[in-house]
């Protein structure tokens, strides 16, 4: 039997959010209004995915509106930490490359081995989960080799004072950053199947499949989510540092971002 959420269901779901409405409120947080856009926008932009996907997951759709939409994706991804890491020059193909790599590694293995089968019901799902928990840790990477690198200036222009070159210079302040970046991650997959029940499998065994298999699906999925983050994190981390030095191994001018 599958699950079905009806309309009723639906709006019943907005009492969560009203009550974080009311906690943020009560304690005077004075985000309610953040908590209000932010459900609301989630909201509109998954309506208009799921209307999108009708389209795309259609078996007699070709197979190319499915890559396109992975395409569409990496993108996105690329964007995204470009206007989150604004200092970084050039961070946009950097952080485009490094998805593409991971994608390519990740969708390489799945489906050339046959892990999956090669179809849009399974590369959208799985490419959307590879983005997006890199994306997340790739700006995080990216942000925290910007604020190493600016907040311990003195540190890194007496390195380079010695004659140690840029990458040497910036390397226990990258190995920071990029510890930041990848223990959440880590966390996260030591506390799956004891602390909660992840997503796929969470949404498939209400769509009435065996626990089991469920269970199955999760692993591979799990261990492809911390291989693309631990490999774009890495690519992101190492490009940072090397764009934010000058080919006569100066740092380049940071400055302290208003914060948004």
């Amino acid at each position: 039997m599958q699950a079905e959420v009806s309309g009723l269901g639906l709006g019943a779901s907005l009492f969560f959010v009203a009550l974080a409405i009311a906690l943020s409120y009560w304690r005077r947080l004075r985000i309610e209004g953040t908590i209000a856009w932010s459900a609301g926008r989630a909201m509109v932009q998954l309506l208009l995915v799921g209307a999108a996907l009708v389209l795309v997951l259609d078996p007699a759709r070709p197979m190319a509106l499915a890559w396109a939409w992975v395409a569409v994706m990496l993108l996105f991804a690329a964007f995204t930490v470009r206007r989150r890491v604004p200092e970084v020059p050039k961070i946009f193909w950097l952080a485009l490359l490094a998805y593409v790599a991971a994608a390519a590694i990740s969708i390489g293995i799945l489906f050339g081995l046959g892990v999956f089968s090669l179809d849009a019901r399974t590369l959208i799902p799985l490419a959307g989960m590879m983005v997006g928990n890199s994306m997340t840790a790739t700006v995080v990477a990216a942000r925290r080799v910007v604020e190493e690198l600016r907040d311990k200036r003195d540190e890194v222009e007496a390195r380079l004072s010695l004659g140690q070159p840029s990458s040497v210079a910036a390397r226990p302040y990258l190995a920071a950053a990029l510890r930041t970046a990848l223990i959440p991650q880590i966390e996260t997959t030591k506390a799956v199947g004891v602390v909660f029940l992840p997503g796929a499998m969470t949404g498939m065994i209400l769509a009435g499949v065996s626990p089991l298999l469920a269970v199955k699906v999760q692993i591979v999925v799990m261990y492809l989510v911390l291989g693309s983050v631990a490999t774009t994190v890495t690519v992101v981390g190492l490009g940072t540092v090397k764009l934010l030095f000058t080919r006569d191994h100066r740092l380049i001018r940071l400055v302290r971002q208003a914060e948004s």
